[in-house]
């Protein structure tokens, strides 16, 4: 569907509208709340920003916009793996949902002026390719005083499906030395970078290195506190039990080719995922929800 086609179909005057911008479409929201920016390839949003508030969300400026790759920032989706493919190394990492254009079928504004959009990628001889399995994924995005994001997923076969996903946030940070993470004590993680499994002692989690956490068995809200930027971002969550919280560090971001050498100091990635204990097993017929909820302060 072309941008006119799009527009005709699916625009709201002076609220949602859709643009083309390095062969990507895009659709973009702004209404009395906030402005968004959403990319059908990947079902990505790329900006969110609130009225009175600054950018919430962080993109990398080495970000690779080319079909086949993930963009760098924003909300990616991974699905229906999260992380490398547990058997077979060669198949994309975090899935392959985040590297294929979505399509659009529906817009609205609801009842107090914020709007939605759900995005759609159905099995495919495509996706096929990658994971053998019937399903029907949408990316619902609410743009408000608040941000909704929320994966849904239903099983339309006959089998079972089991998968594993993630809302992988990228937070923009006025640096990472500045900020807390709090919501998180007494809640036990595997530290992927050792193999070890802990639980965090501390009321507020700092990050002064290369991280890469995986909370599970919780399903609590988490305030990330940034002072210099005088705000907090909170992230609540529907769905999952398991928590990321990853930051590369200084040496790992000089090996990412679409990362900058300093790109870790601005950002950190709290994501709202199903794995650990929380892999997602559907019926057939049955559909399973994973919502983050964002809010700046």
């Amino acid at each position: 569907m072309n941008i006119d086609d799009l527009d005709d179909n699916f625009g709201i005057e002076a609220e949602v509208g859709f643009y083309e911008e390095d062969d990507f479409v895009y659709a973009m929201v702004s209404n009395k709340f906030a402005d968004a920016t959403i990319c059908l390839y990947g079902a990505h949003i790329t900006s969110y920003n609130p009225a009175r508030n600054a950018e919430v969300l962080w993109m990398s400026p080495d970000s690779m916009f080319e079909s086949g790759k993930a963009i760098r920032g924003g909300i990616p989706v991974c699905f229906p793996w999260f992380g490398p493919h547990e058997t077979n190394e060669s198949l994309p990492q975090h899935g392959f949902a985040r590297i294929m254009n979505w399509e659009v079928t529906n817009t609205e504004t609801l009842t107090g002026g914020a709007n939605q959009i759900t995005l759609q990628l159905c099995a495919s001889d495509e996706t096929k390719k990658y994971w053998d399995f019937d399903f029907c994924a949408e990316m619902i995005f609410t743009v408000g005083a608040k941000l909704s994001v929320t994966l849904k997923v239903t099983n339309p076969s006959n089998k079972v499906i089991e998968y594993t996903s993630a809302l992988h946030t990228y937070f923009s940070l006025s640096g990472i030395e500045n900020i807390t993470i709090g919501g998180l004590k007494d809640t036990r993680y595997q530290n992927q970078l050792d193999g070890g499994d802990y639980i965090q002692e501390e009321e507020l989690l700092s990050i002064s290195e290369e991280t890469t956490r995986h909370y599970y068995n919780t399903e609590a809200s988490c305030v990330i506190s940034d002072p210099i930027f005088n705000r907090s971002i909170k992230v609540e969550k529907e769905g999952s039990s398991n928590s990321t919280v990853w930051n590369p560090g200084e040496e790992t971001s000089k090996q990412m080719g679409d990362l900058p050498d300093w790109g870790y100091e601005t950002f950190i990635c709290l994501e709202t995922v199903n794995k650990i204990n929380d892999v997602i097993h559907l019926e057939a017929g049955e559909s399973h929800e994973t919502t983050a909820i964002i809010s700046a302060e």
